[in-house]
């Protein structure tokens, strides 16, 4: 049984009781479950036979005196993309590709790097071992040049070979971290408790390998900026708001702490909230947790969650709280394009109230920082905000 702090009546989850049965009547109801497309879990004879049949394609086509290419997805370009209000932003099955062609002055180093990162899943797949894209990067820097460069050509081969990148053997360092009314097995049986001190633990570079998840959460709360993430850590938010978890990606989320979240959501089906600064950027980076975004849209079904609603900070908040003007920031030139570009995102079409926020901060050309509520109280944030929020359902 839950257990209800002191200082918290009974009745303070209610409304939280009352969103989860909606989202769970709209579950049932067929409503946010995801199609069965874009990349699925495949076992490790499927990506080996994947490569090779690859590879085999190479050797033909050199067989008939012929260069050889890679066809991959143009994932950076909006046709490819449509919006699902169950899904949020995946590609099409029929989108535009280009080609990597080895034969090219412009292209024929990324065939081969493509090439030799293959070469290395390989041998991680037969070998049944796993890599993080770091060391990838490390068995040659010169020859990679960047992380950047590596990065995106296991996002591509993944979207090739329509695997997600777990299915590769490719993990990525976490940087998120995550705090609250969680227990769960990592994959070599040690066992973790999220509740445990002060401090958060950091979320698992094996997310699916994690098991026994236990949780009686009320809530999961997303909170944009580390900072933030470690205020509320030190005003015990969790231990007086209990049952509830907390998770940051600490600014742009990793794809890591976008998996937990995914998979919170799917074990325990818990209202998910995000709190974010009142810009653009905060905006963006929640947009990415709950319709992903579009360099992942292949793999879409498995990252986001479209049940998570938008806590804080709103603008209308700012007008509502009377936070003092020099508390906020003008919106910069790049601010407005940003705002712009989301508002011409599908997924506004079905977020009036998201766009009215918006077109507020528009029209008020100010932004502000979940800090600004620092101004009201050192502690306004977690001892009266939050709080309020999470009671009277002031999220949209």
């Amino acid at each position: 049984m839950a257990f209800v702090p002191m200082g918290l009546e009974a009745s303070f989850f209610d409304v939280l009781d009352r969103h989860r049965a909606f989202l769970l009547a709209s579950l049932s109801r067929g409503v946010g479950e995801p199609p069965s497309q874009g990349t699925r879990l495949a076992s490790s004879a499927e990506v080996l036979a994947s490569i090779e049949n690859i590879i085999q394609d190479i050797v033909t086509t050199l067989a008939r005196n012929e260069p050889p290419a890679f066809t991959i997805d143009n994932r950076w370009n909006w046709d490819n993309i449509r919006f699902e209000d169950s899904v949020g932003l995946q590609m099409v099955s029929h989108c535009t590709t280009r080609k990597i062609k080895s034969d090219s002055p412009k292209s024929v180093q990324k065939f081969a790097l493509i090439l030799k990162i293959l070469s290395m899943i390989y041998k991680l797949v037969q070998s049944n071992t796993y890599a993080t894209k770091r060391d990838i990067y490390y068995t040659n820097r010169q020859l990679f040049g960047n992380q950047t460069v590596v990065d995106s050509i296991i996002d591509d081969i993944s979207s090739m070979l329509k695997v997600p990148r777990w299915s590769l053997h490719i993990l990525s360092t976490s940087k998120g971290l995550i705090a609250g009314n969680l227990r769960y097995m990592e994959e070599d049986g040690t066992r973790v408790n999220c509740s445990y001190g002060a401090s958060a633990i950091a979320v698992p570079s094996n997310v699916h390998g994690i098991q026994n998840l236990i949780t009686d959460a009320k809530f999961l709360l997303i909170v944009e900026k580390d900072a933030t993430f470690q205020r509320l850590l030190d005003d015990n938010f969790c231990s007086k708001m209990s049952p509830c978890i907390m998770v940051t990606g600490k600014g742009v989320p990793d794809l890591n702490t976008r998996l937990l979240v995914k998979k919170l959501w799917d074990l325990f089906h818990i209202p998910a909230f995000t709190l974010v600064d009142a810009d653009p950027h905060g905006i963006e980076i929640m947009c990415i947790y709950k319709y992903g975004s579009m360099s992942m849209s292949f793999d879409a079904h498995n990252l986001t969650v479209p049940a998570i609603r938008w806590l804080g900070l709103l603008p209308s908040d700012i007008k509502r709280l009377n936070v003092p003007k020099d508390s906020l920031i003008p919106l910069t030139k790049r601010d407005h394009m940003k705002l712009e570009s989301i508002l011409k995102r599908p997924y506004l079409n079905c977020q009036p109230f998201w766009r009215r926020e918006m077109e507020m901060m528009a029209n008020s050309k100010m932004k502000a920082e979940i800090q600004a509520l620092t101004s009201l109280s050192s502690d306004y944030l977690s001892r009266v905000y939050l709080p309020n929020k999470l009671k009277f359902g002031g999220w949209i």
